[in-house]
C-alpha cells in the first residue's frame, strides 16, 4: 500500500533483491490489490504458499520470497540470524515499493512476522501467524543437544536435496544454530513482551498434534501459551484451531489461513 493507505499498483515481477552480502529470490504478483507478504518456515520455500495464494485469488497482491540460502536461487550469506530475517522483510518491501503490508508467517515466519509487526505498527496492516510465535520455554540443555544430533544425522542428505531447494545451502551446524536461536527467541521472557507490544490486528491459525522432531505432547503444551497472550492483548486472537499438524497445515488448512487474512484486512479497513 502507498503512504495514504491505498493499494499500490505494480506489474508482475520475479527476480533477485540484493540485501547485505546476499540476494533473495522474490516473486510479486503485482496488481492493484492489497499487498500480502508471506514469510516462510525456517527451511521452507515460497512454494509452500501456493494454495493459500490461489484461495485468496487475484484481488490481492502476493509477495513471496526465499530466505537466505533457501530455495533454488537465494544466495548464501555470512549471517543467518533471526535479526537478519527480520531485516530482510524491510529489504523486500522497499525493493517492491510497498509501504504497508499484511504479514502472513508460518512457523519460523510467524516469529518474524510478530517481531516486524511489533516494531513497525505504522507499516503493518496486521498479521496472520500460522502455528508459530508461541511464547514458551522449550529450549534447555537436553533439547539443544537433541537438535544438534538431529541435524548431524541428516547431514548426509544435504548434498542430494540442496539442488531441489528442499534443504537450504547451509551446513548442519548452521541449521542447528538457527533452530537453537529460535528456541531462545521463543522464551516467554523474550517473546511475551514482543506480542504484548503488538497494536495491529493479529490472528493465529493453530495446528493440532505433533510433527517431525517433536515428542509426545510437546507441541500442544507450547500452544497453550497463547491463552496468556490473548488475555493480555485484545488485538491478538486465535482465528482457528485446525486438524492438521504443524507440517501439513499449509497444505490441508490453507482455507483457514486465507480466511484469517481476509478478517485481518477487514479489521484494518475498520480502523482507517
Amino acid at each position: 500500500m502507498t503512504k495514504n493507505g491505498t493499494p499500490s499498483t505494480s506489474a508482475r515481477w520475479t527476480g533477485m533483491v540484493p540485501v547485505d552480502d546476499t540476494a533473495l529470490a522474490v516473486t510479486d504478483t503485482g496488481g492493484p490489490g492489497a499487498p500480502v507478504i508471506y514469510l516462510n518456515g525456517q527451511f521452507a520455500t515460497q512454494g509452500y504458499w501456493r494454495r493459500t495464494i490461489t484461495e485468496l485469488g487475484p484481488d490481492w497482491r502476493h509477495i513471496t520470497y526465499d530466505e537466505r540460502a533457501r530455495g533454488r536461487k537465494s544466495r548464501r550469506s555470512a549471517d543467518y540470524s533471526f535479526e537478519a530475517a527480520v531485516r530482510d522483510v524491510d529489504a523486500v518491501l522497499t525493493a517492491r515499493g510497498v509501504d504497508r503490508a499484511l504479514l502472513v508467517g508460518w512457523s519460523y515466519g510467524a516469529f518474524v512476522a510478530a517481531h516486524w509487526a511489533s516494531r513497525n505498527p505504522e507499516r503493518a496492516v496486521g498479521a496472520v501467524l500460522v502455528d508459530g510465535a508461541f511464547p514458551y520455554d522449550w529450549l534447555d540443555g537436553a533439547m539443544e543437544q537433541r537438535i544438534r544430533t538431529l541435524f548431524r544425522r541428516v547431514a548426509w542428505l544435504t548434498p542430494l536435496l540442496r539442488p531441489t531447494g528442499l534443504l537450504p545451502r547451509m551446513t548442519a551446524e548452521q541449521m542447528a544454530d538457527s533452530n537453537i536461536e529460535l528456541g531462545r527467541i521463543s522464551r516467554e521472557r523474550e517473546l511475551g513482551p514482543v506480542l504484548d507490544a503488538v497494536t495491529v490486528p493479529t490472528r493465529y491459525v493453530v495446528a493440532s498434534g505433533t510433527s517431525f522432531g517433536s515428542r509426545g505432547d510437546e507441541q500442544e503444551r507450547t500452544r497453550t501459551s497463547l491463552d496468556g497472550v490473548t488475555a493480555r492483548n485484545p488485538d491478538i486472537e486465535v482465528h482457528a484451531k485446525v486438524a492438521s499438524n504443524h507440517g501439513a497445515i499449509l497444505r490441508r488448512d490453507y482455507r483457514a489461513v486465507a480466511e484469517a487474512v481476509r478478517e485481518v484486512a477487514d479489521l484494518d479497513v475498520g480502523r482507517s
